[in-house]
């Protein structure tokens, strides 16, 4: 979903009433990030507190090659890595994922083998149908049972974009809910639905409902679901002691577009890019009776905060042996408080920008290869800045490009390279991304494409990789048991 699709950020259908009404009550965040312009990447981020790059959520296939976990890549989300469900055991929480998971569809990468109590939905994208045959379709769990598969227990209608599966996942998370307050346990609850993702899908009742066509009808029931829940929430007595938080993965894929596609508002180019259409997402915490109505914060906050954030809301550290990129936004959202931190842009393993304040540092450019572009394939239809969006990997390390995002939101004028506002935005960002690369320690790759043989087989050590991937570390591991911990802190619970 992208930062234009809401009405509190302008988009002029003002068919979100229901987010529009939780920013009104909450906080809007006009400068939040993914940490990275693709699915994998960003939800290990969230999970993690930690950039891609860290927790192995990249490729060393190719230079700033975009990477995801579908069923040709054998690795997920390493052993070594604390997900935040995990910590939150400490604190006594139980945890629920529903919807997409794409960490890893192998065993060992299961999301109750890293923290998660229950879990619906898939570890894939519904991408599909397959023929069952050379590539079966993809499954959906409850738990560790396979319940069935898209388009087929599942169904999606690809000619009318009919499926009932936010309504299903709905049902999920407000279940979930209820039992837990009933139990009287905190509770975690990560809602990842997919419905905005091409095949862009909606149920029947919201079908043809929307001025921007079957996409504008997706993000209508995405937020009537919202709707609901933050109703159930206050109906069972739980808003204040309940910390909710709406974000996306990555901006609006605008190479399904005009069909398909969302909006990124004033920004540059959309999913796959680091340009800020690509990386900039819609942002809103929700927390009746501490977070004051009709809040916005201008603080540059990132989707790896939320790991931060959330463990501080428990009472719990970030833990201490590794480092961890998010920050409490705590401070931001309950205080007023402003925290200056740079934000890093990456593609793959390649450092692609950073921002600092106002100013954003491209140090490579490129939206996609010429070779797909001829294909139909393009990340940044209508727009075309040049010398930025260009079809080949250009370098600006030496000298970057320099853009300030408050007077030049779309990337569309670079900053004179003689100009003393040049040089001065430079001479902060460069200390910035010395520190941070001089620190650096790139977790394995965990999303090099590996031979299509590995699904069906156990991984010898021997087997060889395409592009020189590495796949031993890709190979199955034993299974790790999650810890429980008794302790117990408010808020009770959070979404």
């Amino acid at each position: 979903m992208g930062w234009g699709d809401l009405g509190v950020y302008g988009e002029p259908s003002r068919e979100t009433p229901n987010l529009d009404q939780m920013a009104a009550e909450g906080m809007l965040f006009p400068n939040f990030y993914s940490a990275n312009p693709l699915c994998s990447p960003s939800r290990a981020a969230l999970l993690t507190g930690r950039l891609p790059i860290r927790n192995g959520f990249y490729t060393t296939n190719a230079h700033a090659r975009n990477a995801y976990t579908p069923q040709e890549v054998v690795g997920g989300i390493p052993d070594s890595e604390l997900l935040l469900p995990e910590l939150l055991k400490e604190a006594g929480y139980t945890s629920k994922i529903v919807g997409k998971w794409h960490l890893g569809h192998r065993p060992q990468f299961h999301p109750l083998k890293h923290g998660f109590d229950e879990w619906f939905g898939s570890p894939n994208c519904h991408f599909g149908p397959y023929d069952n045959r050379a590539r079966p379709n993809i499954p959906v769990y409850r738990d560790w049972e396979m319940v069935g598969r898209f388009y087929e227990e599942f169904p999606i209608n690809l000619k009318t974009g009919e499926a009932n599966l936010t309504q299903i996942y709905l049902e999920e998370a407000l279940d979930f809910i209820r039992r837990q307050q009933a139990r009287q346990r905190p509770f975690f609850l990560y809602w990842a639905i997919d419905a905005t993702h091409a095949p862009v899908y909606a149920s029947r009742s919201f079908l043809g409902t929307s001025r921007r066509g079957r996409y504008g009808d997706a993000v209508r029931e995405v937020d009537a679901s919202v709707g609901r829940i933050l109703r159930l929430l206050r109906e069972l007595r739980l808003g204040e002691s309940t910390f909710v938080f709406f974000t996306s993965d990555n901006g609006a894929a605008l190479v399904s577009a005009p069909e398909q596609g969302g909006s990124n508002g004033p920004f540059l180019c959309g999913k796959q890019t680091t340009f800020e259409g690509g990386m900039r997402v819609p942002a809103i915490a929700w927390w009746p009776g501490h977070i004051p109505a009709g809040q916005v914060s201008h603080q540059l906050g990132s989707i790896m905060d939320l790991f931060s954030t959330s463990l501080s809301l428990a009472g719990l550290k970030p833990p201490r042996d590794r480092a961890v990129d998010g920050l409490d936004l705590l401070p931001a959202i309950l205080q007023g408080q402003l925290m200056d931190r740079p934000m890093f842009y990456y593609r793959g393993n390649t450092l692609m920008a950073v921002t600092l304040g106002l100013y954003k540092a491209h140090f490579w450019t490129w939206t996609n290869s010429w070779e797909e572009f001829k294909q139909g394939i393009n990340f940044c239809p209508g727009q075309n800045v040049s010398g930025v969006t260009t079809h080949t990997q250009e370098e600006h390390t030496k000298l970057p490009l320099m853009f300030h995002l408050g007077r030049d939101p779309g990337e569309r004028y670079p900053l004179s390279f003689g100009s003393a506002e040049y040089q001065d935005a430079l001479g902060r960002i460069t200390p910035a991304v010395q520190q941070h690369q001089e620190a650096l320690v790139p977790g394995q790759p965990q999303l090099n494409v590996c031979n299509q043989a590995v699904m069906t087989l156990q991984v010898p050590k021997s087997r060889k990789c395409l592009a020189s991937a590495n796949c031993q570390a890709l190979t199955a591991r034993q299974h790790l048991q999650p810890a429980a911990g008794p302790a117990r802190h408010l808020p009770e619970t959070w979404f």
